[in-house]
């Protein structure tokens, strides 16, 4: 019973995650709408998201700096990879491919970590898994309505699915993070060293970085330019990277990635919400089949292959467990 509601808050969490996550769009796009280069509004929300979170990442972790030394170098890799690497493909492919083209690419992550996990453990998915992975992956196509007039660039392709490996680490790493290294000190680790690599790219002018303080257009208003780069910053990083590190580690990498697809389906609404953009009919029947693609694979998490008994998998267990040294697996 404890299991079942761990597992459900676990699912809020990933929810509420994904809500903030999809909140990037819309507040970026009205940032370069004025002006600012992608480099320069990720440089900008990576780099007050560490600042909001070092005191309380310092605090979390209560003195226990051999934790912090034990696990440097895989907060190294996810501030690189994970959040820098991954925000830094993702920008870079929507310059030189359709918006939805570029979703889908990076959104191939979750097929990345069903292969991870493939490879890692010997175990092939079952066929729930590969039921859900072609549901979800339908349903994003459907969401994302790429039957429009889309553009391929092989170069965006390449920035694409950079992009998705970088996804592909995030939900990897959040799950099978030392469970004594708190969620908020990892996402400020990630988030200092993914600003400072950030900010030494644009410092060398291999990231361009144009910004201004002009007043940007948000949900047909003109608003301070503030407004976008506190939502951000504070609700699209800092909130959002801390709940999802905690999401993956109650439902494990291959299910939080799944749930995480949730992310288009509230990008859609607020892009509804805030620009006025109507969902269609394809999008909403591509919604339905990102949530049954979950379900289906979460069925298959609680379900024995050979039994049918609801248990607590192996995958699921091996992601709470607390490691002696951090890796990738």
């Amino acid at each position: 019973m404890l299991e079942k509601k761990t597992a459900r808050a676990g699912l809020g969490l990933a929810l509420l995650s994904a809500a903030a996550f999809g909140t990037s769009g819309t507040f970026a796009r009205a940032l370069i709408d004025a002006g600012w280069s992608p480099g320069a509004a990720v440089t900008a929300r990576i780099s007050i998201a560490a600042l909001i979170l070092a005191v309380p990442g310092l605090l979390a972790l209560r003195g226990r700096w051999h934790v912090l030394r034990r696990n440097l170098g895989m907060i190294a890799i996810y501030g690189l990879i994970a959040i820098a690497g991954c925000q830094v493909f993702y920008f870079n492919a929507v310059q030189l491919l359709s918006v939805g083209v570029a979703l889908l690419l990076e959104y191939m992550g979750i097929i990345l970590v069903v292969g991870w996990l493939w490879f890692r453990t010997g175990r092939p998915p079952r066929r729930l898994t590969i039921a859900g992975s072609v549901a979800a992956v339908v349903g994003l196509v459907l969401v994302l309505d790429l039957v429009g007039d889309t553009r391929i660039d092989v170069v965006g392709v390449l920035w694409g699915l950079g992009a998705a490996v970088g996804l592909a680490v995030f939900f990897v790493l959040s799950a099978k993070s030392d469970n004594e290294l708190p969620p908020l000190a990892m996402a400020s680790g990630g988030m200092t060293i993914g600003a400072v690599t950030l900010i030494a790219l644009g410092a060398v002018g291999v990231l361009p970085m144009q910004a201004n303080v002009d007043d940007v257009v948000l949900a047909g208003r003109q608003v301070n330019w503030l407004v976008p780069i506190i939502g951000l910053s504070v609700v699209a990083a800092a909130f959002a990277y801390v709940v999802g590190i905690s999401a993956a580690r109650v439902l494990g990498s291959k299910l939080a990635s799944f749930v995480g697809l949730t992310e288009i389906l509230f990008a859609v609404l607020f892009a509804w919400l805030f620009l006025g953009q109507l969902p269609t009919v394809m999008q909403l029947l591509g919604g339905l089949l990102i949530i049954a693609g979950v379900a289906l694979v979460r069925i298959d998490e609680l379900r024995d292959p050979a039994t049918g008994v609801e248990f607590l998998p192996a995958e699921e267990a091996a992601d709470t467990i607390p490691e002696s040294r951090s890796t990738i697996d």
